[in-house]
């Protein structure tokens, strides 16, 4: 059974924290699908993916090579890259039935917003409701800590 992990942005901004999250998914040996809501946004950020530090393999959904992409960046509620871990960003929708199978959702949430803060608790009454097991981590301190378990 998977575990849904909820990550309160106070500090740095999407663009800043996500490309740290998917290196640290990738080092466990999991492929990566990246769901958003916009895809405007979902281009900057893979503008953003590409002009890092360092080299962070992944691609856009409709590229005619969705499958091999070890992070693919999204707007459907698919996973054409057998990926083992889903993270969800500005307000994208994960199923009970994703976060129970996958090994790990992630909802990546801005701090700052109030609309935001408001849809990831929507997001973990309706998860932790259905009995999966959550995790809420906040960068408040500087760094990422572990503020509420579920269990």
């Amino acid at each position: 059974m998977g575990a849904a992990f909820f990550y309160h942005l106070t500090r740095r901004p999407l663009e800043a924290a996500l490309p740290v999250l998917l290196e640290k998914s990738l080092e466990n040996g999991w492929r990566v699908v990246v769901r958003g809501t916009d895809d405007a946004r979902l281009t900057f950020l893979d503008e953003k993916l590409w002009m890092g530090d360092g080299f962070l393999p992944h691609g856009r959904a409709g590229s005619g090579f969705d499958a091999d992409q070890p992070v693919l960046l999204t707007l459907a509620p698919d996973i054409p890259n057998g990926a083992a871990c889903l993270m969800a960003v500005d307000g994208a929708a994960i199923s009970t039935e994703e976060a129970r199978t996958l090994e790990r959702v992630c909802i990546l949430f801005d701090g700052n917003d109030a609309a935001a803060v408001e849809k990831a608790r929507g997001q973990w009454r309706h998860l932790t409701g259905a009995g999966v097991h959550a995790q809420y981590w906040s960068e408040e301190s500087g760094r990422w800590e572990k503020k509420a378990d579920s269990r």
